[in-house]
């Protein structure tokens, strides 16, 4: 293994972009995997959303002469891509089929959050800030698992899982020698998808014999946006910035998410969801701060 010294700078346009995309497109998902996960069973739709974005996309780079992924390269893919794809996302959609798109996006909100937790002993030392910030958003976590997690149950407990998997992740995705530029999005994206697939099969999930046209065009969005477009963002960032500019749409998403889920969706607001959520998003937001006031220290 061939640990990171730092990440490489990339130009301030394109983690614009990569950061924007990552905002609004993964900010809409959540109401949009609502809507999937109501009428198709949630790890066979998140394993073939992977396994068809991975898919495309390795093929559009290997015809672009992109070489493909080393064995060692292949192996390293399967924990970071069951990290996030079967633990990260698959978990979400399956506590979406009980729960609010709005719950869900507030609890993931707290990835930065376990991030920073589990870059500590790969020698990424909190700032007092940073501090601050991780005792103010793991507040908001513990009142949501008093409150809205508590009372639903399972899914409440998929919802603390997901963003640790995913958080775990993408720390391990930075270190691991995992193939470089968009081929690493789409490595990691089929591997995710076909331990995504084990998981299906073992819970015996299965398609129905007739799927709505709006579940088609929604599993599309997902597809090509949510998961192409938007984890070759998200990996751009996370070789290109730092792990909290790179988890930073963690404390948009659930603000975008849980407007959408009112006004949209018609989804509930109370303030056992609005207080722990502002927590959470001013915790993450502290940490962004006090992270981008210090140098690198990945060792």
């Amino acid at each position: 293994m061939s640990p990171v010294t730092a990440p490489r700078e990339g130009t301030p346009a394109r983690v614009v972009v990569a950061l924007g995309a990552l905002y609004v497109i993964w900010g809409s998902t959540y109401l949009v995997l609502r809507r999937v996960v109501s009428v198709l069973p949630a790890f066979l739709t998140a394993s073939c959303r992977y396994l068809v974005a991975g898919g495309a996309l390795y093929a559009v780079l290997r015809a672009r002469g992109i070489p493909s992924p080393t064995r060692r390269q292949w192996l390293y893919s399967v924990p970071t891509g069951g990290l996030l794809f079967l633990v990260g996302n698959g978990f979400v959609a399956l506590a979406e089929e009980r729960v609010s798109s709005g719950l869900a996006a507030v609890a993931c909100a707290a990835t930065p959050l376990f991030a920073c937790a589990l870059s500590l002993p790969f020698g990424e030392r909190p700032s007092r800030l940073e501090w601050a910030g991780l005792g103010l958003g793991f507040g908001g976590v513990v009142l949501l698992a008093l409150g809205d997690l508590r009372a639903a149950s399972g899914a409440g407990a998929l919802l603390l899982l997901a963003p640790l998997g995913w958080a775990l992740g993408s720390v391990l995705g930075r270190r691991l020698p995992l193939p470089p530029g968009s081929m690493s999005a789409a490595s990691q994206m089929i591997a995710g998808g076909v331990v995504t697939l084990g998981a299906a099969a073992a819970r015996g999930e299965h398609f129905p014999a007739t799927i709505p046209g709006q579940a088609i065009v929604a599993l599309l969005y997902l597809v090509v946006c949510g998961s192409i477009i938007g984890f070759t963002a998200y990996t751009y960032l996370l070789r290109h910035t730092t792990t909290a500019l790179a988890t930073s749409y963690a404390y948009v998403n659930p603000v975008l998410a849980v407007l959408l889920g009112a006004v949209v969706g018609g989804e509930r607001l109370g303030a056992s969801l609005i207080a722990p959520g502002a927590l959470v998003v001013l915790g993450v937001g502290v940490v962004a701060v006090g992270r981008s006031r210090q140098p690198s220290s990945l060792v």
